[in-house]
């Protein structure tokens, strides 16, 4: 296992229950560990994966499937 975190900001505000969905969505991939959103700072989202099971790009594009407008932090 290679783990590593990722942080992906999102446009739009999201309410409790969106970042809630959203980090289930996030739960159901491969090698995702643990999606997150920390309090006072809703737009990011900071998710921690095994890179030998899934990549950025695949987290990214689940998070824009979901509806939202996302882009990678410090890329």
């Amino acid at each position: 296992m290679n783990m590593s975190d990722v942080m992906i900001h999102i446009n739009e505000s999201l309410s409790i229950e969106a970042r809630s969905s959203l980090e289930n969505a996030l739960r159901k991939i491969e090698g995702v560990v643990s999606p997150r959103f920390n309090a006072g700072k809703e737009h990011l989202l900071v998710i921690a994966y095994d890179t030998e099971k899934t990549n950025t790009a695949v987290l990214l594009e689940q998070t824009r499937a979901a509806g939202y407008t996302a882009q990678l932090v410090g890329m």
